[in-house]
């Protein structure tokens, strides 16, 4: 039970010196059992407190407060104060008491005051240094004219201190200058770690760029990337700040919305104000918070009077750590509170102050200990090697050089009070181990913080332990821009990468990253997710489609109508009407006709090389095959009529044979063209993907087609149209016919029609080059004005005629012969009617002509006259 007395002797002798009202006087304590009172030496050692030994150890305390209206100090800080302060009495006593540690050495102190103001604790650091300072006495004089005699000060080898980063940057100054190594316990500022300026500084405590990385592994792992930080005035909380905004920048993850910082002396109204600014960037949720204990409780308060209850994430610093003075009275404002502390562990020597005592101990003390036990560890090993086997001190160790106990510090390594290494790296810091809190509001309405991760170079944070807003487990976002959705590219906001606007991957575009969209290959198209590309899909005109089924069923109609007039022919071959037309012209054009209904199947068929061979052959074979006999014909008539008029004599290659080798070297023309087309530009077939190219993608399909382009297509059927409009020109120029001659007013009522067919053909073909249903527009347009091309050659050429031969049969008779005399005298009529019919009026050339006719022909009615029996 001895330390239980000895500390409560510390604790009782320390509160009595400095809670004292002046403040001017001191109780020097040599030893635990003897306190001798001189208070002539009260002002040498004011706020302070001195204990002898061999081995005089310095230690800097925030005993109290600052003080206010131009006072050093203000009220008693009992734990940051008194507690730290008898941590290091404590810890000078038990190393006084191992004998394993400095054997035959005591250890003292002199203690002072800092009144948390770095000015106040400069002045009384002078005292460390004033041994290492000497005075000239000479030109003084006592009252009685003796010369003066100065107190020796004591010699201070290293001081313990201080806490605030402030205070220590001031004191280490001055301390480096008389190489006094210092190790502080409380100190965090990453500043300090400048081993150039601050190379007598060491710390037991890690360094805020620790705390700093450490903060934002956490800001990461909750997915937080829009943040906003809060600083107290001076070294601690701007340097933290500062490491952390260094950091963000560094990994690039973490942007910082505002960087706010609270004055030493805040005006009235200035919390509130810091609210509000926090609240512009209301997407900035997270508060990362390097700020004095004072400071975190106004701004929760302030963050309370604003109903902000919620809103907030705070991520406080080791200034918050587990305290409950910050959050008394405004728990709800702060629930959910994510704070660091470095590992630590309660001394359980202190402990033992009072039994039944409410004291619960600083989280600082542990590093107290550790800071004073360095020191001792250091002089230790110092001893060992300058007076080994040396009982006390030696003579080498009557002066300490304090370089030299430098390098001894820098390579300490033992256990502290808390079971942990302590190690000092080339800057003098100690390791990063940090204990991760979450401030949390339990069913229970009680509040705890509760150990929620660890820290040791990397993040173990246990996420499912957290809690958000009494209960809720789900993780808060702090995020500028939400994640853009799949498909969609970010656009990010100029100077700001963790806002963005997220824009679709539009069109043929898929996503191939973060930021970026390109376009698919021509073949393909994006996938419904926009992450990748796929092949379009591949299409034909089916049989069963709409516009297949229209132009088939036409065309099987018009097939068997062809049939069953070729039957017909066929069966009555040698009668009248089928010998009156031609019977060799009339197969020849109604195979024409036959193909031309034909080729709609070639055209709707599955395009292979077959099909596409085929549809080269027979696209305009049919009508060259139609176009070709008709004109032909009309040619035949024209030039009987022509040659009628100048002479008695017929034409020539008139006469059947003639007419087919005529056709025949018509249709020759066009084979010949499919030949050479065939040898420039073999048929294949081709994809066409940019028919249907919509501006949907997901309606996008590629057409399986031959290889064969509108110009080609136009080129194939040229040759045949021209042979339509140049019978059309002889069907016009053989107009004036009489009626009973031939077939001259038939063909010319076919060929009009079918002049007006293609003339409608052309505007829709082209016309609808640009339409996503190009291929069934095109395809049907074609196959549908063959089929009524061939149509009204069948049905205004042969449907007549079959009509006769099958219900009429008693008209299908032979009639007279007629001369090429009698032709020539009706064609010759006929002109001169026709000359006569200017003058006349309407009515009178019809009747002329019919009595003219009457004269030259014994026959008062002549239906079919035949001119391929006569030799001409």
């Amino acid at each position: 039970m001895e330390p239980q007395w000895n500390l409560n002797f510390y604790r009782q002798s320390a509160i009595f010196m400095f809670v004292a009202s002046s403040y001017t006087w001191l109780l020097p304590v040599t030893s635990p059992q003897r306190i001798p009172i001189d208070p002539q030496a009260a002002p040498e050692y004011a706020h302070s407190i001195r204990l002898d030994g061999d081995i005089i150890l310095g230690g800097l305390f925030p005993v109290h407060s600052r003080g206010d209206r131009g006072t050093p100090c203000g009220e008693l800080k009992k734990e940051k104060g008194i507690h730290r302060l008898e941590a290091m009495m404590f810890a000078i006593d038990l190393i006084n008491k191992d004998p394993e540690l400095l054997p035959n050495i005591t250890l003292g102190a002199r203690i002072l005051d800092t009144c948390s103001r770095d000015t106040y604790a400069l002045e009384q650091s002078l005292t460390f240094v004033q041994a290492l300072i000497e005075r000239d006495g000479s030109d003084v004089r006592c009252a009685n004219g003796d010369p003066p005699i100065f107190t020796k000060p004591d010699k201070i080898v290293g001081v313990i201190g201080a806490a605030a980063s402030s205070v220590s940057i001031m004191v280490a100054n001055i301390l480096r200058l008389f190489k006094i190594p210092q190790i502080s316990y409380a100190s965090t500022a990453p500043e300090l770690s400048d081993n150039s300026r601050y190379d007598f500084f060491s710390r037991v405590v890690p360094p805020d760029s620790y705390q700093a990385q450490a903060m934002m592994d956490i800001v990461t792992a909750m997915g937080w990337n829009y943040v906003s930080t809060l600083a107290s005035e001076g070294n601690y909380g701007e340097s933290g700040v500062e490491a952390f905004i260094q950091i963000s920048r560094e990994t690039g993850g973490v942007c910082i919305a505002q960087s706010l910082k609270i004055p030493r002396e805040p005006r009235s109204g200035e919390f509130d104000k810091i609210i509000r600014r926090l609240l512009e960037t209301s997407n900035a949720r997270a508060v990362i918070m390097f700020a004095n204990e004072d400071d975190i409780r106004r701004v929760l308060a302030a963050a309370k009077r604003n109903n902000q209850t919620g809103h907030f994430l705070w991520v406080g610093s080791d200034s918050w750590g587990s305290k409950i003075s910050p959050v008394i009275g405004q728990e709800r404002v702060a629930e959910g509170a994510i704070t660091i502390l470095p590992k630590r562990a309660s001394v359980e020597g202190l402990e033992k102050v009072g039994r039944d005592s409410s004291y619960e101990q600083e989280g600082k003390v542990q590093f107290v200990m550790d800071a004073v036990y360095a020191m001792a560890h250091a002089l230790h090993r110092m001893h060992r090697e300058l007076c080994y086997g040396y009982p006390g001190l030696c003579p080498r160790m009557a002066s300490i050089d304090g370089k030299e106990l430098l390098s001894h510090i820098r390579a300490v390594n033992f256990n502290g009070s808390a079971g942990t290494p302590v190690v000092f790296n080339e800057n003098g810091d100690a390791p990063g181990r940090y204990d991760i809190f979450q401030y949390q509001i339990t069913n229970r309405s009680t509040t705890e913080y509760r150990v929620i991760g660890s820290w040791t170079n990397k993040l173990n944070l246990k996420v499912q332990n957290m809690r958000w807003k009494s209960g809720d487990p789900s993780l808060p976002p702090s995020v500028c821009s939400v994640p853009c959705r799949t498909g969609e590219r970010k656009k990010v906001v100029k100077g700001v990468p963790c806002c963005w606007h997220c824009e679709r991957c539009e069109g043929y575009h898929y996503q191939v990253g973060l930021f970026t969209c390109e376009l698919c290959p021509y073949e393909m198209r994006p996938d419904a997710n926009r992450t990748g590309c796929v092949p379009i899909l591949i299409i034909k005109l089916e049989w069963h489609s709409p516009w297949a089924v229209v132009p088939v069923f036409i065309s099987m109609l018009g097939i068997v109508a062809t049939s069953f007039v070729i039957v017909t022919f066929v069966r009555y071959n040698d009668t009248p009407i089928v010998r009156a037309s031609g019977r060799e012209m009339s197969y020849v054009l109604l195979t024409g006709i036959f193909l031309c209904y034909a080729i709609t199947f070639l055209m709707i068929a599955t395009p292979d090389v077959g099909v596409c061979s085929f549809r080269r052959i027979f696209l305009g074979l049919g009508m060259c095959f139609s176009y070709a006999a008709l004109l032909t014909k009309t040619n035949r008539i024209h030039r009987i009529f022509e040659q009628g008029k100048k002479a008695v004599t017929a034409p020539r290659f008139i006469s059947p044979a003639s007419q087919l080798v005529i056709t025949f070297s018509l249709i020759s023309i066009q084979l010949l063209g499919v030949f050479v087309w065939f040898v420039a530009d073999p048929p294949h077939t081709v994809v066409d993907y940019g028919e249907q190219r919509t501006q949907d993608p997901m309606a996008a399909r590629g057409v399986l087609k031959c290889d064969i382009s509108d110009l080609s297509l136009i080129c194939s059927l040229g040759y045949s149209i021209l042979l339509m409009v140049t019978c059309t020109v002889y069907a016009i120029k053989t107009r004036g016919v009489p009626e009973t001659f031939n077939e001259a007013k038939p063909i010319g009522f076919t060929m009009y029609t079918t002049c007006i067919i293609w003339l409608a053909f052309i505007p829709i073909f082209f016309g609808t080059s640009q339409s996503a249903e190009r291929m069934y527009i095109q395809t049907t347009t074609l196959t549908i004005s063959l089929s009524l091309s061939a149509s009204v050659s069948l049905g205004m050429l042969y449907m007549p005629k079959v009509y006769v031969i099958l219900f009429h049969p008693e008209q299908n008779v032979p009639k007279r012969k007629r001369s090429f005399k009698a032709i020539v005298t009706a064609a010759t009529m006929s002109g001169k009617l026709s000359q006569k019919g200017g003058d006349r009026p309407n009515g009178e050339v019809k009747t002329e002509l019919c009595e003219s006719m009457e004269t030259n022909t014994s026959s008062t009615k002549m239906t079919y006259v035949s001119y391929n029996n006569h030799a001409i």
